[in-house]
């Protein structure tokens, strides 16, 4: 694997790691909508494309292209429409996602088989 694709992986690997721990932290403990809320469980499909992100399967990095925009999403929105610590945790939400995003695309775009 070249030092590139390399680079890619880790950094899409410790962004999913990284969103992961914020979507639990934020709901959980940070900044809960409510008390006892259960919204924390959205960081659990972050777990799903972990296995095929280190093994460095090129079809996880393709999917997760589409599949972490849900993230970015729900980002912008809350940024928009909270304020204070929440809007803050949704802006890095969205750091995240992009970043997620960007190592993904570099991976899956730099792994495919020469024709």
């Amino acid at each position: 694997m070249s030092p590139m694709l390399r680079h890619a992986r880790n950094a899409t690997l410790a962004g999913l790691i990284a969103l992961f721990a914020l979507c639990v932290v934020w709901e959980a403990w940070l900044a809960p909508l409510r008390s006892g809320s259960l919204l924390w469980i959205k960081g659990l499909p972050l777990l799903l494309p972990l296995s095929g992100v280190m093994r460095g399967r090129r079809y996880t990095y393709q999917w997760l292209c589409m599949f972490i925009l849900i993230w970015f999403v729900e980002g912008v929105m809350r940024g928009w429409a909270d304020h204070g610590t929440r809007r803050y945790l949704a802006l890095l939400e969205v750091a995240l996602s992009i970043w997620i995003f960007a190592g993904a695309m570099v991976f899956a775009r730099f792994s495919r088989p020469a024709p």
